[in-house]
């Protein structure tokens, strides 16, 4: 077990001293305690859930100090040591005697943990003092630290009607707002904007939970902008799926696609007369979308708000998708709640109410579509986003619906596009009277976004262009922590990757997290203290603590692939100045010397039977294992080439590059390729798992979560996908020029695979396979096309560290 823990802020006794005193667990006269008197006094106040002194020294009992000795017992004796004080230590984190740590040599405990340093084995009251600081910012078992565990137990409950708010211990904000008295309201904010052109200016529903305490104080907001959280509308979103298996045809070449049309701003409509004022909001709300680490915020002096935005249930407009309009919207909120903006209790009366409680600092948080409008939002420089969490985010919807000229849908979605993510969306379809006033402007808007889109050419044009976040970068403002899965094929690496690069020039503090998972939440891993990661950002971020957060934070962080709960922090990803592996084709193998220059072109096809066909669309997880096979059906439709065993470990960092020599026997081409890892070897499993049910506490008696973990498959798998890529042959110059292919001509060409971090251990081989059509993204034309592959001109280009 590794509890990995980057969010300790360093201290020194005499801030560990103050720091204890505040929040109440050591006085003025402390340090005048003989160390046997200071331990047990300690010990008696790490059991909050137990109201006197009798039954608290009874539970000292439970705990071992030395082989012979339980706690209750040891400390009637002056002399404490390390050893013992060790044995304390690892027992009230968690960790079981004889299981975990051997009494007589607690230091080799079967874990990795952090624990305090003393010099002596004789300890001083000074000593422990520091120790029991070190054991309150240390994680448990159970996924946090040893404090915010007493916190769940009760420990704070007295604080919090007592001490001054915020709380700060080691740099982060401790939870003594109390989660039972939390205010729930709704307010309609008024955009800029005319979405449905009915006239009048859209109003967007927000959600808001905020501490009572706010009453009194201002606090920051937690702000975010989830499409999803008013419902959706899946059965209409299947029905308008796009069938996938369609033919490649060839497209009309051009040397831009993008026309750089102007676009006709209407006139937006004027803003609604105010008509009264007032500081308390008509609606609240019960059960309601939320995210957990949102949550745990609460409790620590953070207001919470949730909003849809246009098109959505109780909002006014129509959905977009990813355009300007969806930004605009988005970025209304923040602008009310920093007073820049008006909203009203309700859609009709006009009466005013502003978030008075809010102190102006906000930051926007989420995943997905919620990390990609947090990314949107702060490429406009909206005053008052002082930072934004974005995990799993889109920085351009082309790279997450297109690529290189194809339709690829994103992974898990075939058939899914902007219209259908649009509808899907639109929970103003839910209330059956609001929908009828404004069913054939959606329907409209509908068909324009099916029409812009255009699944015919995959051509990347004026309506993705205007989707492409990355545009407007030299706009933000706001610091950046991004957080993203290497085995996200969803939204996949590059749409990190490439804003990490262009963030690279931007003076903002710009913080990178990778993780080993796919489209999904870390905020609740055992082996990462993310929680307290963002609590010490958002602490220095929103409420103004100096706690060195951005110097204490690494720039990148990086979950490893080959070994379970082990996380490496580096200064950069992709670096321009990382080594370069040059492997060339020859022979099914990848070999670092150059392959003849006569050397006969390898030819694979891109057919298969109709039964065939048929079964691998139904069975992808059988396509996908039968592909990266050296003998199997698919065979005569890839080619497959391998380095010779590892000698020693290769760290792939950045994207790794295929410079390929090609000829197809149409005048159409779809190019695809995959970097493979082979080897049997026990590696992660594809999800994390669930370690213990409810045992992550967000407050005291509020929500838990379950804490989960990667761990090691307990069988072995043969191989491991690490990137992949796919390209038209008629983009292969550039992504907005369109090319002719003539049947059987060559034409060479650079494809750029997703971006990875990827530890290559000895042993095992890369294999790169070269097809065509990727039954589980690109459209399945099961087009008869015989492709030509001249190796000797052929090549893989990794980079390393």
């Amino acid at each position: 077990m590794k509890l990995n823990q980057f969010a300790i802020k360093p201290t020194d006794v005499q801030q560990e001293i103050f720091e204890l005193q505040q929040i109440h667990f050591i006085d003025a006269d402390f340090l005048d305690l003989a160390p046997h008197q200071a331990l047990k006094q300690l010990l008696l106040t790490s059991f909050p859930e137990l109201d006197d002194i009798k039954s608290q020294t009874v539970q000292l009992r439970t705990l071992m100090a030395t082989s012979h000795q339980n706690a209750e017992e040891y400390v009637q004796q002056e002399q404490i040591t390390a050893t013992a004080f060790y044995n304390l230590y690892f027992q009230l984190l968690g960790f079981e005697v004889e299981q975990d740590f051997d009494l007589q040599q607690p230091l080799k405990i079967k874990a990795d943990v952090h624990q305090p340093q003393f010099v002596k084995q004789q300890l001083t009251t000074s000593d422990l003092v520091h120790g029991w600081y070190q054991l309150l910012i240390t994680h448990t078992v159970h996924g946090q630290t040893f404090l915010d565990e007493l916190a769940s137990r009760g420990y704070f409950k007295t604080m919090m009607h007592n001490s001054s708010k915020p709380l700060i211990f080691n740099g982060k904000s401790q939870p003594v707002f109390d989660t039972n008295q939390l205010l729930h309201e709704v307010v309609y904010v008024e955009s800029s904007l005319d979405s449905d052109h009915d006239g009048q200016r859209d109003l967007l529903k927000a959600e808001i939970i905020r501490p009572s305490e706010s009453n009194h104080q201002p606090v920051p907001v937690l702000y975010t902008a989830s499409p999803y959280n008013q419902g959706t509308n899946d059965a209409a979103g299947e029905r308008l799926t796009h069938n996938v298996d369609v033919s490649l045809t060839p497209k009309q070449p051009t040397v831009s696609t993008i026309e750089q049309n102007q676009t006709t701003s209407s006139k937006i409509p004027a803003p609604r007369a105010i008509k009264g004022q007032t500081k308390y909001a008509q609606a609240s709300f019960g059960n309601h979308f939320s995210y957990s680490l949102n949550d745990y915020f609460l409790a620590r002096g953070f207001a919470v708000v949730y909003a849809a935005g246009i098109g959505t249930k109780d909002s006014q407009g129509m959905r977009t998708c990813g355009d300007d309009q969806e930004t605009q919207s988005a970025t209304a909120i923040i602008e009310w709640l920093n007073g820049q903006r008006t909203a009203f209790t309700d859609k009709t009366q006009q009466i005013s109410i502003s978030a008075w409680w809010c102190n102006h600092h906000i930051a926007m948080t989420g995943r997905s579509y919620l990390g990609t409008l947090a990314t949107a939002v702060a490429t406009t420089g909206v005053a008052g986003l002082k930072t934004i969490i974005s995990e799993a985010a889109i920085s351009s919807w082309y790279d997450y619906y297109r690529e290189n000229g194809l339709v690829v849908a994103p992974g898990g979605f075939p058939g899914e596009d902007a219209d259908v993510l649009a509808e899907e969306t639109f929970s103003r379809q839910k209330q059956a009277g609001d929908y009828q006033q404004i069913k054939a402007t959606w329907l409209e808007q509908l068909q324009q976004i099916k029409q812009h889109q255009d699944r015919q050419t995959g051509n990347y044009n004026d309506f993705w262009d205007k989707r492409n976040y990355r545009h407007n970068i030299k706009k933000i403002k706001a610091d950046i922590i991004m957080v993203h899965g290497l085995n996200d094929w969803n939204v996949k690496p590059k749409n990190v990757y490439k804003l990490w690069q262009a963030l690279k020039d931007i003076p903002v503090t710009k913080k990178l997290i990778l993780h080993q998972g796919p489209h999904i939440y870390i905020n609740n891993f055992r082996s990462l203290d993310y929680t307290d990661m963002m609590n010490l950002w958002l602490t220095y971020k929103l409420y103004d603590v100096n706690n060195q957060a951005a110097q204490i934070l690494p720039d990148v962080l990086i979950q490893d692939n080959a070994q379970a709960e082990t996380w490496h922090s580096q200064s950069d990803w992709g670096n321009k100045n990382n080594l370069h592996q040059v492997y060339y084709l020859q022979n099914q193998q990848l070999q670092t010397q150059p392959a003849p220059k006569d050397l006969t072109p390898q030819i694979y096809r891109d057919y298969l039977i109709p039964e065939k066909f048929n079964y691998y669309t139904n069975h992808l997880e059988n396509w996908k294992n039968d592909l990266v096979q050296t003998d199997s059906a698919l065979a005569a439709t890839r080619l497959i080439f391998k380095t010779a065993p590892q000698t020693e470990t290769l760290i792939l960092d950045g994207r790794p590059q295929v410079k390929l020599r090609l000829a197809s026997d149409h005048n159409i081409g779809l190019i695809s390729c995959r970097l493979i890892d082979y080897g049997t070897y026990h590696r992660l499993e594809k999800l994390p798992q669930v370690l213990e049910t409810q045992a992550f506490d967000l407050g005291f008696h509020y929500q838990k979560e379950d804490l989960r973990e990667y761990q090691l498959s307990n069988s072995t798998s043969d191989y491991q996908l690490i990137s992949l890529a796919h390209m038209n042959l008629q983009n292969r110059t550039a992504l907005t020029q369109v090319e002719t292919v003539n049947p059987g001509e060559f034409y060479e060409f650079t494809l750029a695979l997703q971006p990875t971090h990827y530890r290559l251990l000895p042993g095992h081989q890369l294999g790169l396979i070269v097809y065509a059509t990727d039954m589980e993204m690109t459209i399945r034309g099961n087009q008869d096309i015989h492709y030509q592959l001249d190796c000797a001109n052929s090549k893989l280009i990794l980079p390393h560290c």
